[in-house]
């Protein structure tokens, strides 16, 4: 039996981790495909935390459980950031729809044996939760003190997850590595999501480039702009007053 368009579209759907915004998934090509991993990249305050977090969101309300990773945060001040953005997660969170994990990091010695065991850690708490979708936010303060290959190694481990049906999103400052370890970062994920600050008249929006994304169409160099306003949330800004 032929399957209708709605149906198809209906399962394609199934298949992808949606923002919860219309516009930022017409641009990924209507999501981040399941089973990927997803590197989102940019300088401070470009946006990725907040881009994280709408994820948080379409995953959600399209019914899949949450694992956020967080060195920034604790529980609480998370949970309120959300709210701030107009993305309420409060009873997910009740319900156990949503877990968040602050990583504490006082204390540390820093030394690399340490920085590797904590990322090991992290890799296997990973494998162990019962939710299919995670998210590291950021992978910026565990590398600044770990080597190249601990990095590698680590991002190697969230792929094999990813083949075993995890789908995991960290974030990470363009800066923490040289030129040349990025790109082996970069090739070692399957969706690479570009962060950027752009001045539009005498204000600054974020724009967000889609580098790579495995097993879409017509994805790659799609751009869209956007701001952020408390009380409010993300705003996509359109491309011709973006443009002016």
């Amino acid at each position: 039996m032929v399957e209708s368009l709605a149906d198809l579209e209906e399962e394609k759907k199934k298949n992808i981790l949606s923002s919860g915004n219309g516009e930022i998934d017409k641009r990924l090509g209507g999501g981040i495909p399941l089973g990927s991993l997803t590197l989102i990249e940019g300088e401070n305050d470009t946006g990725k935390s907040v881009l994280c977090q709408q994820f948080v969101f379409g995953g959600l309300m399209s019914g899949h459980n949450i694992a956020y990773y967080t060195t920034e945060n604790t529980i609480k001040s998370f949970l309120k950031q959300m709210e701030s953005l107009s993305l309420d997660v409060s009873d997910f969170y009740a319900w156990g729809y949503l877990r968040v994990f602050p990583v504490h990091l006082e204390g540390i010695d820093w030394s690399t044996e340490q920085m590797r065991s904590i990322l090991n850690l992290v890799a296997n708490h990973i494998k162990t939760i019962r939710e299919n979708i995670a998210i590291i936010d950021s992978l910026t303060m565990f590398t600044t003190y770990s080597t190249e290959d601990d990095v590698l190694e680590f991002l190697t481990r969230l792929k094999n997850l990813c083949d075993n049906g995890k789908t995991i999103l960290i974030t990470l400052h363009q800066h923490a590595f040289k030129e040349d370890t990025l790109v082996r970062i970069r090739s070692a994920c399957d969706c690479h999501l570009f962060l950027r600050k752009e001045q539009v008249g005498d204000r600054y929006v974020s724009v967000l480039e889609v580098s790579k994304i495995r097993g879409a169409r017509k994805t790659t160099g799609n751009i869209v702009s956007f701001e952020v306003h408390p009380g409010f949330g993300l705003k996509i800004i359109p491309v011709s007053e973006a443009r002016a």
